[in-house]
């Protein structure tokens, strides 16, 4: 997929990314230190639990198992709940998922998803709303760090906040988005178009 500079996470002034370390590593380091303590702690790295199973030669270190387009203000509406986790950027391109919204309807974009082999940190949500070409929105929400998920924690999930659609003539028709997964490393776990339909 085409480099898209609206999908390019912000850059924070004195903010570095620190040396990839290893679950085992994390775990010993700085045993003394309490705020790291209570950081690993956050993460879960203290908990016991099993590890979640991992397909054979799946080598990805985030599994976005699935997007969901939630109503929570209109419980007559039906969540719209995309699977992706057997997906990849390349098959997403060709069946590209669409959304159909009302406009002035409240949305809240759900994720849930899976980390396994190693600890991401900083993973975000980036999009890109355009209209005709035109770029209309654009979002970079971080979602956090986290430890690889256990049978007892099979996934994660992040909702992204409640965004109302626009309304109005000039508003209605089709909008063109595009998507990513990206952490700390640079490293795109997920990226894939999809569309979203405003209508009356």
């Amino acid at each position: 997929m085409a480099q898209d500079d609206d999908l390019l996470p912000e850059n924070v002034e004195g903010y570095h990314v620190t040396e990839k370390k290893t679950i085992d590593e994390y775990t010993k380091l700085d045993a003394e230190d309490e705020s790291l303590a209570k950081w690993k702690a956050s993460l879960g790295l203290t908990a016991n639990g099993t590890p979640y199973p991992i397909k054979a030669g799946d080598k990805r270190t985030v599994v976005i198992v699935e997007m969901a387009l939630i109503f929570p203000e209109d419980p007559n509406l039906a969540d719209v709940v995309i699977p992706l986790e057997d997906k990849d950027g390349s098959t997403l391109e060709k069946n590209q998922i669409k959304f159909a919204v009302k406009e002035k309807s409240v949305y809240d974009i759900k994720i849930k998803f899976r980390v396994q082999h190693e600890i991401i940190t900083g993973l975000r949500y980036l999009h890109s709303v355009k209209r005709a070409g035109i770029p209309v929105e654009k979002a970079d929400e971080p979602m956090g760090s986290y430890v690889p998920n256990t049978l007892e924690k099979p996934y994660y999930e992040k909702s992204l906040g409640a965004t109302e659609a626009p309304s109005g003539i000039i508003s209605r028709g089709l909008y063109s988005a595009t998507t990513k997964f990206m952490d700390d490393d640079k490293t795109v776990h997920l990226e894939f178009p999809w569309s979203l339909q405003i209508t009356k």
